[in-house]
């Protein structure tokens, strides 16, 4: 028995190195750590259960017989954060360069298979070199299974990537169907063809970090939701953001201890909006202040900086916050933020978070660049991922909400449950000098009584009473009260229920 046990152990260590100590050192010799390192920085210590550590890949083709690594290439279990259960994949680049082989696939099904079963997130860790050339077919068709299984998994449970490496060609589809993807910078980089193939078919010279480096995905083509200095922070932000989510679509967000009173007053906010309307400021400074202990969790940080997403607590418990930002374009809906927060609206919604939203917004951004690139759809996005939602919604208009910007940003009329006004809003179908000109054109020749005219649709129009008295706002509030007015409001919303009609699924303008 005892030679058993002295195998069985060897066996396991054999195992957990891999590729071997000097792959390991070439791997540690780039700024990045071990499949398994990564995995615990990411679960509670000790709390890691492995699966298929001894697997190994049935390929007889170009010798590859003679080189088996146990494991194939990808770490694969469960373990928990903060006590609570998730599974994880992490691919080992020391084994074959991570890439994707029949086995490999295999591996990461079975705990993809096991996260929807019974209900927990699932965080994959990517660091491969791609399809496994020696399999061919057979590796095309394992990830072709892996994508099926993130549609399924899609809405069931969340689903994290986080980029540690390379990840080109087929496998960056998989992170893509994935609620939230994170890189880490000048490490890791996705990319459907590489630049060599690129400078190939189009002539185009290009590194792979421009091509496909975390600077590209966060701010340029919102592939990622964000990136890390290195791995040791991604995974520790990993940890924080699973803090914020419920472990699957039938269970409510978790409600975390919190040392904030929901009746605190700021009274910094009641200077907050200059007194020039077209001076902005940093709506940040407002969800920071109305946060449970000022703790704000950003998504998408760098792209479409003219709206925001993250997530909030409020007494403990979840929220997600879209909201327009004064200092970038005037806080304008374009394309890129109206797909930034449609996204993120509809994940709130699948997972039954609450969603605040903050409105200071004078209008779509005008021009020819958003027209030819089909901002109607893009804005429409939103407008439906908004109605769609039937989780609680809190809207506190700031300042400006103009137009049919004002109708998209979660107004009355698609179902908001709550809708405040500072008594700084302006609520118009547009700005007083525009609709003045157009509603007095005869008198354009008269600079003084275009004044006078601008003058009396600001006084009739440049406020929230006239919505108020319609019934659209449904309260005044003062903006010193907004955190403890916006927690009430969610309070009493925690038994909400609301269907929409039965239907296979809708048809999103996509």
């Amino acid at each position: 028995m005892k030679d058993i046990l002295t195998e069985l152990e060897d066996r396991r260590n054999d195992a957990r190195l891999g590729g071997g100590q000097k792959r390991i050192d070439a791997q540690h010799g780039r700024g990045k750590l071990t499949a398994r390192e990564r995995i615990e920085l990411l679960v509670d210590e000790g709390s890691f259960e492995e699966f298929d550590m001894f697997v190994t890949h049935r390929c007889t083709d170009f010798g590859m017989e003679k080189q088996k690594t146990a494991g194939d290439g990808v770490v694969t279990g469960w373990g928990t954060i903060n006590g609570r259960m998730v599974y994880v994949f992490s691919q080992d680049f020391t084994v074959f360069g991570g890439s994707l082989s029949e086995t490999h696939a295999q591996k990461i099904c079975k705990i993809m298979d096991m996260a929807i079963q019974n209900g927990a997130p699932v965080i994959g860790i990517n660091d491969s070199g791609g399809a496994r050339i020696q399999e061919g077919v057979a590796s095309l068709a394992g990830y072709a299974e892996v994508f099926q299984r993130n549609i399924m998994a899609s809405g069931v449970v969340p689903q994290i990537s986080v980029i540690m490496g390379p990840c080109a060609g087929g496998a960056v589809y998989s992170p893509a169907m994935t609620d939230f993807i994170f890189m880490v910078k000048d490490t890791s980089y996705m990319f459907v063809t590489g630049p060599d193939v690129v400078k190939t078919v189009t002539n185009e010279v290009v590194t792979a970090e421009e091509l496909g480096g975390a600077s590209t995905h966060t701010k340029k083509s919102s592939v990622a939701d964000g990136a890390f200095e290195n791995d040791v922070e991604a995974m520790a932000e990993v940890r924080r953001l699973v803090d914020f989510l419920p472990l699957n679509n039938r269970e409510k967000p978790p409600v975390r201890p919190f040392f904030d009173s929901p009746e605190r007053i700021e009274t910094s906010l009641d200077t907050l909006i200059p007194d020039n309307p077209n001076t902005p400021y940093d709506m940040k400074e407002l969800i920071t202040k109305v946060a449970d202990e000022g703790d704000f969790y950003e998504i998408q940080e760098d792209f479409a900086k003219n709206i925001i997403t993250g997530f909030i607590r409020l007494e403990g418990q979840t929220v997600g916050v879209v909201a327009n930002q004064p200092m970038v374009l005037a806080g304008c809906l374009d394309i890129d933020s109206s797909r930034k927060a449609a996204r993120f609206v509809r994940f709130c919604d699948c997972f039954e978070i609450p969603i605040l939203t903050l409105v200071d917004v004078p209008g779509f951004l005008p021009g020819t660049s958003q027209e030819y690139g089909g901002v109607i759809k893009h804005g429409a996005k939103l407008l439906f991922a908004y109605g769609e939602a039937t989780v609680p919604k809190v809207t506190v208009i700031t300042r400006k909400a103009y137009g049919g910007a004002y109708d998209v940003m979660a107004s009355k009329h698609l179902r908001g449950d709550f809708n405040y006004a500072w008594p700084s809003a302006e609520i118009a179908v547009m700005g007083a000098k525009g609709a003045t000109e157009i509603i007095h054109r005869a008198d354009l020749g008269d600079s003084e009584k275009i004044a006078q005219h601008t003058k009396d649709y600001e006084d009739r129009f440049a406020n929230p009473f006239v919505a108020a008295e319609r019934g659209f706002i449904d309260e005044v509030i003062m903006p010193q009260s907004t955190r403890r007015r916006v927690s009430r409001a969610f309070a009493s919303l925690r038994n909400k229920q609301l269907k929409n009609p039965w239907k296979k699924h809708d048809n999103i303008p996509l």
